[in-house]
């Protein structure tokens, strides 16, 4: 669902999916191949929110500020699962994973991972391609090209999967049992990893 706040609505480009049971709310600007989950909350009340090609906000992220503070995603930022991002700046092909939390005036580097679970605390500044895990967070060494291109490719799934969601994606009942023959994964995804270039 989209909601205007104070005169602002939110913008999202048409190669975009934002589901419908995300709440997207006043100013926030929502570039190309992004793909928002379901449960994901993008308050743009009190500052503005910028999401830039190529991100994901997976299911029941929120992302939100103090006042004045804006939230900038760059370029194929990764958002996992439950995390939340508060007033901070996550560079890009970074990385935060599940119910990680960011929290205001953080800047994180280019081709940073941070940790599920991690807490990195207000005003840190995190240099690129750091990786990050704890609570308080803190870096344990340098992310590798090995570890850039495994989470390289798997945001490229999630950049893909927009498309996938206006060709394939629709509300339905569901069935009672499995169609016979029914495979246990897509064909397309069982060896995404294997096939790595």
């Amino acid at each position: 669902m989209f909601y205007c706040f104070n005169g602002f609505t939110p913008v999202v480009h048409p190669g975009s999916f934002v589901h419908p049971q995300a709440a997207v709310t006043g100013n926030v600007i929502i570039g190309k191949n992004v793909y928002i989950g379901p449960g994901a909350a993008l308050r743009g009340d009190w500052g503005g929110i910028v999401i830039e090609d190529g991100c994901n906000v997976q299911e029941n992220c929120t992302i939100h500020m103090f006042p004045g503070v804006s939230v900038l995603l760059k370029e194929g930022a990764h958002i996992g699962h439950g995390a939340v991002i508060h007033g901070a700046t996550i560079g890009r092909n970074c990385l935060v994973g599940m119910n990680a939390v960011i929290m205001d005036n953080v800047i994180v580097g280019d081709e940073c991972i941070i940790g599920a679970l991690s807490f990195v605390k207000a005003g840190d500044n995190i240099p690129d391609r750091s990786l990050l895990v704890g609570n308080p967070a803190k870096i344990i060494k340098e992310v590798s090209d090995d570890m850039i291109a495994w989470k390289t490719d798997g945001t490229r799934l999630y950049q893909q999967l927009p498309q996938q969601m206006f060709e394939a994606w629709k509300e339905c009942d569901p069935l009672t049992e499995p169609e016979p023959g029914r495979p246990v994964q897509p064909a397309n995804y069982f060896t995404w990893k294997k096939n790595r270039p």
